[in-house]
C-alpha cells in the first residue's frame, strides 16, 4: 500500500486499450509491445530511419472532440496544445523541423483518443488515509489502475512526408501515478 499510495510515480501503462478505436491507422498491424514498449505497435521492417533528418509535426487531434461539452473540451484541447509543444521540443533535439514535405523527411500525427483528470479529493484520500490507501490497492489488483488518478490514451503515426508510406505506429494508454506534492492538481499526471 505504501508503494502505491505514497510513491512519487507520475504515470505508468495500463494493462490494456482498445484498438477499435484507433483513429489513424487500421488496427489490424499492431503488434503486441513489450517491456515499457506502447501497448500496440508497428514499425516498418523496410525502413531504414537514417535516410530521414527532417520533420513534420502535425497539430495534435482529437478523437473525442463532438463528445465534449466546453470545458472538457477547453481540457481537451490544453492537453492537445502541450503534447505539441512537448513533441515538437523533444524532436528538435535530434531532427529538423521543417513545414512542408523535403526528401529525407517524416511526418509526425499524433491523436488524443480518450482522457481523465484525476479526481483530487479521492486521489488525496486514497494516497494518505490508511482506509483509503487499501481501497487503492484493491483497485489497482482488479483494474489496474489506482483511484483517484487519471489516464490518457493516445495513438501516434510516422509516414514518409513525400510518399506516405507509413513508417510506423503505436497506440498506448497511460494512468497518473500518486505524486505528494502534485495531489490537488486535476492534469498533473
Amino acid at each position: 500500500a505504501l508503494w502505491l499510495g505514497g510513491c512519487a510515480v507520475g504515470s505508468y501503462q495500463a494493462r490494456n486499450v482498445d484498438i477499435k478505436n484507433s483513429p489513424l491507422v487500421n488496427p489490424s498491424i499492431f503488434k503486441k509491445g513489450t517491456g515499457d514498449q506502447a501497448l500496440y505497435r508497428y514499425v516498418n521492417p523496410a525502413v531504414n530511419i537514417k535516410q530521414y533528418s527532417k520533420i513534420i509535426i502535425d497539430p495534435v487531434m482529437i478523437q473525442k472532440d463532438g463528445e465534449l461539452d466546453q470545458k472538457e473540451l477547453h481540457n481537451y484541447q490544453t492537453l492537445a496544445n502541450n503534447a505539441y509543444v512537448y513533441l515538437t521540443q523533444a524532436m528538435e533535439k535530434d531532427f529538423t523541423i521543417v513545414k512542408s514535405p523535403e526528401p529525407g523527411t517524416f511526418r509526425i500525427q499524433m491523436a488524443i483518443i480518450d482522457a481523465d483528470s484525476s479526481k483530487p479529493v479521492r486521489n488525496t484520500l486514497s494516497t494518505i488515509v490508511p482506509i483509503g490507501m487499501g481501497l487503492s490497492v484493491i483497485k489497482f489488483a482488479a483494474t489496474g489502475k489506482q483511484s483517484g488518478v487519471g489516464e490518457i490514451t493516445v495513438e501516434m503515426k510516422i509516414t514518409d512526408a513525400n510518399t506516405g508510406e507509413l513508417l510506423g505506429a503505436a497506440l498506448d494508454r497511460r494512468v497518473g501515478g500518486k505524486e505528494l506534492i502534485n495531489l490537488w492538481s486535476s492534469w498533473s499526471n
